[in-house]
């Protein structure tokens, strides 16, 4: 699947995102519990740099709690942007937010940044190098010592326990109201077209993009999470 592709995929899901994933809403509310904790000695007017930031669910969780953040929201789909824009008007934080339709390479690369979060996008890039890369552009634009929280569906596929996990991970999603379609254009999507690969080797990516040794902080079924700071 190629950039075009998944930029699709995510403009037709865009504008019911939200209440389709509603009932997976304690994972992430989990995650952002332990992201505050991760943030917790950023300045009170940190920039925080927001890749793939889909319809801003992390943005309005951080936002919420630091008044005096601004938020740099970059979404390759113009859908899912919007609806980040328009549930940051609603909430009353669009004025500290910066919404750029695009890629990591259309933000100049300056290191202005505080911290980032990144959550559930690497694993779309399935050649290593790219992805390499792809953090690497992150490290570009934070300043030295600024934390990275990222996330991935992570797993080594050939492992009996890949299989337990993919199992349950499904059946959470068919209690989602997700289609039995849906699941099994995911289930083909994480075997042909996401780089779902072990914990450890996403790690050694982020390092190798220019990141101190990530540190796992978080697993939830498939989804692994890590922070790092820039090196």
């Amino acid at each position: 699947m190629n950039q075009d592709q998944i930029k699709a995929l995510f403009d037709q899901q865009a504008e019911g995102y939200d209440a389709q994933w509603a009932k997976t809403a304690p994972i992430r509310e989990c995650l952002h519990l332990l992201l505050d904790s991760l943030f917790a000695d950023l300045p009170d007017d940190g920039r925080i740099l927001c890749v793939g930031a889909g319809t801003g669910a992390e943005i309005a969780h951080l936002a919420a709690r630091h008044p005096g953040w601004h938020f740099v929201a970059v979404e390759p789909s113009g859908a899912m942007l919007e609806a980040c824009r328009q549930k940051a008007e609603r909430e009353g934080f669009a004025d500290r937010c910066t919404f750029l339709e695009g890629y990591l390479e259309s933000l100049p690369a300056d290191p202005i940044h505080d911290a980032a979060t990144c959550f559930l996008v690497s694993q779309f890039l399935v050649d290593e190098a790219e992805r390499v890369r792809f953090f690497a552009e992150i490290a570009r634009r934070l300043k030295p010592g600024a934390p990275l929280a990222s996330s991935d569906l992570a797993s080594d596929v050939a492992s009996p326990e890949y299989e337990v996990l993919l199992r349950a991970w499904m059946t959470m999603m068919a209690t989602s109201e997700v289609s039995p379609e849906m699941i099994e254009r995911m289930r083909h999507a994480y075997a042909n077209d996401v780089g779902v690969l072990p914990p450890t080797r996403i790690a050694s990516m982020i390092a190798a993009g220019g990141f101190e040794s990530p540190v796992p902080f978080f697993q939830a079924g498939l989804i692994h999470a890590w922070c790092s700071r820039r090196a």
